[in-house]
């Protein structure tokens, strides 16, 4: 029993995980085109017409660009919670009603052989929300898009295996760059993205007695670098008493590259 994942896209201009099972294949977002989501598969050697399900965690356009044509194209699925539904429809055009589910912030769901927990985010958006996926004794978690980590966001991550984490931006590139200062405020509100050091300090908190690999996701194109994004993470976490590479092992995610296909 093995539970795998494969961050396709992850970025500011479009994010898209997989995760599968023996009996389950889901996608969590899918906001790339449908071509370019195709395209992702194939370089990890899997089609999306066996997926079992769509998970959407917000409407925004990053995360639901091609959630409509690969339900149309390929009858899949999709789940999310009311509000977001609410929000979301008009981006993602006519769905059958056989293919809308709702899955609630909160709920606990079974996909055949995966326990999935939702948990709410703090990002501006209907009713943002993430998920925490359980088999065969393994946990992997995805958690970006939150403009701070809560306690209560810790406590749902703590004791994975395998962690997708927001490091969106650096700061002081947030602020000198080309942004308008209302969208640089957006962004460093508590509503808005984790920057790298606060990435840091909350997986410290997270990681502080286990064992885990983490991708560090949802990087800007404009106001953060992978070597930069994983520099900071790596001093804040040592800065904390954490070891990398013995205790935490870091990863980077691509906008256009997936990730391999890997073992949680």
């Amino acid at each position: 029993m093995s539970l795998k994942f494969s961050v396709l896209a992850s970025g500011s201009t479009g994010n898209a995980i997989y995760v599968e099972t023996e009996k389950q294949k889901l996608l969590i977002d899918a906001g790339l085109s449908g071509k370019k989501i195709e395209q992702c598969f194939m370089q990890i050697g899997v089609s999306p017409a066996d997926l079992d399900g769509i998970l959407v965690s917000h409407e925004h356009s990053d995360h639901i660009k091609g959630v409509g044509i690969l339900a149309r194209r390929f009858k899949i699925p999709i789940y999310a919670n009311d509000k977001t539904w609410n929000a979301m429809e008009k981006g993602i055009g006519v769905i059958p009603l056989d293919q809308k589910f709702t899955y609630q912030r909160g709920e606990v769901k079974s996909f055949a052989d995966i326990e999935v927990e939702s948990f709410g985010v703090s990002h501006d958006a209907a009713d943002p929300m993430f998920f925490s996926f359980h088999h065969g004794g393994r946990q992997l978690t995805i958690l970006t898009d939150t403009g701070y980590v809560s306690d209560q966001m810790v406590g749902i991550t703590k004791g994975s295996d395998t962690l997708i984490f927001e490091s969106n931006h650096d700061t002081d590139m947030l602020r000198m760059g080309k942004y308008p200062w209302t969208i640089k405020r957006r962004i460093l509100g508590d509503e808005g993205h984790v920057s790298n050091v606060d990435a840091g300090i909350a997986l410290a908190d997270i990681l502080r007695e286990s064992k885990a690999d983490v991708y560090l996701a949802h990087l800007s194109l404009d106001n953060n670098m992978k070597d930069l994004a994983r520099m900071t993470v790596q001093q804040t976490l040592e800065a904390q008493g954490i070891e990398v590479g013995r205790q935490v092992k870091l990863y980077d995610t691509d906008p256009v590259v997936p990730t391999q296909l890997k073992v949680v």
